[in-house]
């Protein structure tokens, strides 16, 4: 099942106040980027990041789900309601993240 492009925008209108937030389409899913790295994503209208040590510390009981058959698991935001909670998440997530592999 796809992802609507209503619950993309919401979430990114949530994360507007970060600087450098920027998104991509792929197979009806949404990655959303932090400063050019990959922190989560929208799949099936849920709103997953990577699971990260900060971001366990944070979320405690977040649940752990597949975005996608094949995948590994992500943690579940269950209140991206919570505008100062995902700008602390991402400030927290994204120093532990990979940088992008360089394109050949």
């Amino acid at each position: 099942m796809a992802s609507d492009r209503d619950y993309l925008e919401y979430v990114l209108e949530q994360l507007s106040e970060l600087d450098d937030i920027s998104y991509r389409a792929m197979m009806g899913e949404y990655i959303i980027y932090y400063r050019g790295k990959v922190i989560g994503g929208i799949y099936d209208n849920r709103f997953l990041v990577k699971p990260t040590k900060s971001a366990r510390a944070l979320m405690p009981g977040a649940a752990l789900e597949l975005p996608y058959e094949g995948a590994k698991e992500m943690l579940l935001v269950e209140d991206p309601d919570n505008r100062g909670f995902l700008m602390e998440l991402f400030n927290a997530m994204v120093d532990e993240l990979p940088a992008p592999k360089k394109k050949k």
